[in-house]
């Protein structure tokens, strides 16, 4: 949990994280963790949901994985509507002529309703569709997945031509990397992005964030290098 101060706080000890619990444990982790939060943490915060009752002004759209580590107002220290977050496997962009859905919306809705001032495609360290993007026959018997996967294809070309050879972390890091500027050039196929970008009233930048370090590597906007994340 989020406390007042931006640290994470839990009721439960981090060595239970490592532990794959049986469906009665894990629904009484849930249920624990929404008593806690409707008794402690709502209470002491309360006007802070207040002011968000019924309005949403977010700083950004947020485009990330699925993937439980990943917890974008965690990463950025922002509150309930700062970040409008659109969450899939490997945080990914379908081209807009592809087809509409989830993300296609929320694009749409972030850009046309919420008109956020910026929006970031945040990759991964240890991102498992990096690794089935790198070894396919590893989403064997996962149809969908495979299918979802295809969004990625350019960025795993480019690192087995470019990266051949190379050790299997650093090939996963530089999909990662790839794959997230795949994503933004996908991102720049929908029309209401390409018109706010024209009007210089969304920015883009690309991140990976590094799971057990907390660094975050970006991505730099002309060349497409990445380098350690610098908020000037």
């Amino acid at each position: 949990m989020l406390s007042p101060a931006g640290t994470l706080q839990s009721a439960f000890p981090i060595n239970s994280w490592e532990t794959h619990l049986d469906i009665n444990q894990a629904w009484q982790r849930i249920a624990d963790g929404v008593r806690k939060f409707q008794t402690e943490v709502f209470p002491q915060q309360r006007a802070m949901f207040e002011s968000v009752r019924k309005a949403q002004h977010p700083l950004a759209l947020f485009i990330t994985c699925a993937d439980s580590r990943i917890l974008p107002n965690l990463i950025t220290q922002s509150v309930p509507g700062e970040i409008f977050t659109d969450r899939n496997p490997g945080n990914m962009v379908p081209p807009y002529s592809d087809f509409v859905g989830g993300v296609t919306a929320g694009v749409e809705y972030a850009n046309l309703v919420l008109k956020v001032p910026v929006i970031i495609i945040c990759g991964h360290t240890d991102c498992g569709v990096m690794k089935a993007l790198l070894h396919p026959e590893t989403a064997a018997g996962l149809p969908g997945m495979q299918q979802w996967m295809r969004h990625g294809n350019e960025s795993r070309h480019t690192v087995l031509r470019e990266f051949a050879g190379r050790s299997e972390e650093e090939m996963l890091n530089r999909l990662a990397e790839a794959n997230v500027l795949e994503q933004i050039a996908h991102l720049k196929t929908h029309p209401n992005v390409t018109s706010r970008l024209a009007a210089n009233e969304v920015m883009i930048r690309g991140w990976v964030y590094d799971i057990g370090s907390g660094s975050i590597r970006q991505a730099d906007p002309v060349t497409g290098e990445f380098t350690e994340f610098s908020s000037i």
